[in-house]
């Protein structure tokens, strides 16, 4: 029976759990661990990019300096493209891709989500949509699923209840089967503190009975 995570995307899950944990010879342990399964290196940079939405610019600057340190100079330094340029002119473009992105992580939530949003801060909705979905979670280099998968990651060691409950739906939407969610869950519980981890199968159990 084969495994529900294949070896490079089990990779990338552990890799993003070390990022919110911030432990540096644990994160250079599984950059290299990473490298040895196959994960190619623009799927690093593209969980390290939105590492900086999940846990935050200092987690995600110490995980950038420990991955050139492993990986070298960025790709663009190589003569290499990375997966896309951030400058563009068309804010709308921006707007619409985060808009159609976001509407597919948090399925029929998403209306609920905006108004969420706006209820907190009237700025946080283009926040949210344009900068995070638009700008981050919607560049090619790595696809939605494995995005949510590495999410639900790294937002497990943080221990926000709410917003694994959000992603723990976000993984399924994408298409993410339950399996591969619970193998996720499996992976990452070595990390987690008790309480996080009690707190994590809480909410897994949640969102599985509400998909019945």
């Amino acid at each position: 029976m084969s495994e529900p995570l294949d070896a490079a995307t089990a990779a990338l899950v552990r890799l993003a759990a070390a990022v919110a944990e911030g432990h540096l010879p644990e994160l250079h342990e599984r950059f290299v661990a990473a490298r040895q399964a196959g994960v190619p290196p623009l799927w690093i940079d593209e969980l390290l990019l939105q590492s900086m939405l999940v846990v935050g610019y200092p987690l995600a600057l110490v995980a950038f300096g420990v991955w050139r340190d492993v990986a070298g100079p960025a790709a663009e330094e190589q003569g290499r493209p990375a997966a896309e340029p951030l400058a563009h002119e068309d804010w709308q473009a921006w707007a619409d891709r985060g808009a159609a992105v976001c509407r597919d992580v948090y399925g029929r939530a998403y209306h609920k989500l905006l108004v969420n949003l706006r209820a907190l801060h009237p700025a946080l909705e283009d926040l949210v949509l344009v900068d995070a979905y638009g700008k981050v979670i919607g560049r090619p280099g790595l696809d939605l699923k494995r995005r949510e998968l590495a999410t639900v990651a790294a937002i497990a060691v943080l221990g926000t209840a709410q917003q694994l409950h959000a992603h723990l739906r976000g993984a399924l939407n994408t298409g993410a089967s339950p399996e591969e969610v619970e193998a996720v869950l499996e992976l990452v519980a070595p990390d987690l503190d008790p309480e996080y981890l009690r707190r994590a199968h809480e909410q897994w159990a949640d969102v599985r009975r509400r998909k019945r």
